[in-house]
């Protein structure tokens, strides 16, 4: 008797990991390049599913996995750490490894610990912060053949200097300064740079005299890509929100509502059900009991 073979659903495609140069091509494209900063294995892994095209394993995770108030705690050793589980939650995406507080402030310390997000975590690039005063050592990241970016306007590391997080480049004078940065990071051979609390018109003329790509935070709609902390745009984090993150999910709210029906419950002895619970053998059950009760008598 012959019988039909069986038709396999096609397997599913593997996600192709974004290259640096097509990174740095969105510039010409136009391609809207999506960045998002996640803390850990899980939220990598929605990170990749979603298809977010760059994983950011940004140093806010010493505030928001860690409980810090800022992120000059965040050290090398954490960094690495979680930047491994985001490289294993999403095998498929673009890691890039921000380099924590005073992890770069001389050119062989940049270099050590750049070379430990790329030799021990995997990551696929770093992210120092600044612009013409850390040139020197950017370009030095580049030359090391260590793919490198960086962030300018609130650079978060310095913002003892600023007094605080507040906007940058309000003032012609002080965007012009920021346009200076732009341009020494791109003198340096980054691939990429990064701009927050900036005006969105400064940071949209700035970007059109770069030639390498500009994400932003807080920076308006006109540079070629935009990044979000994973914890503040699902609403996981809820410490504080910044004028600039749009809630597009409410995961606390969903989460302590779980969380209070699992108490009551437990509380009122309906967790766990039989649905939630392993069986046993009715023959060894008996058996069993019948052995508890001959201990009892021993």
């Amino acid at each position: 008797m012959s019988r039909k073979p069986v038709t396999q659903p096609a397997a599913k495609e593997e996600r192709k990991k974004r290259s640096i140069q097509e990174i740095r091509d969105s510039k010409t494209t136009g391609e809207k390049m999506v960045y998002m900063s996640v803390p850990d294995y899980t939220s990598a892994k929605w990170a990749e599913i979603a298809g977010v095209d760059v994983a950011v394993v940004g140093d806010s995770l010493a505030m928001i996995a860690h409980g810090h108030p800022s992120t000059i705690p965040a050290t090398m050793d954490m960094m690495v750490m979680h930047a491994s589980a985001i490289r294993r939650g999403a095998p498929n995406t673009f890691v890039l490894g921000c380099m924590p507080y005073q992890s770069y402030n001389t050119v062989d310390r940049a270099l050590v610990n750049a070379t430990r997000f790329m030799q021990e975590a995997g990551s696929d690039a770093v992210k120092p912060q600044g612009g013409k005063s850390q040139a020197h050592i950017l370009k030095a990241l580049v030359d090391a053949g260590i793919p490198t970016a960086s962030h300018i306007g609130l650079t978060p590391h310095t913002i003892a200097m600023f007094g605080g997080f507040r906007i940058q480049g309000k003032t012609a004078d002080a965007a012009m300064k920021i346009l200076e940065d732009a341009f020494a990071i791109q003198d340096a051979g980054c691939f990429m740079l990064e701009f927050e609390a900036v005006p969105a018109k400064i940071a949209a003329v700035i970007s059109k005299q770069l030639e390498i790509p500009t994400i932003g935070i807080g920076a308006g709609v006109g540079t070629d890509g935009q990044i979000l902390l994973c914890h503040d745009l699902l609403g996981v984090f809820t410490d504080f929100k910044p004028k600039f993150t749009k809630r597009f999910s409410n995961l606390t709210e969903v989460a302590v509502k779980g969380i209070s029906q699992y108490i009551s419950e437990v509380k009122a002895g309906t967790f766990p059900d039989d649905d939630h619970s392993y069986g046993v053998d009715a023959k060894e059950y008996e058996k069993f009991l019948g052995l508890v009760e001959k201990r009892k008598h021993q």
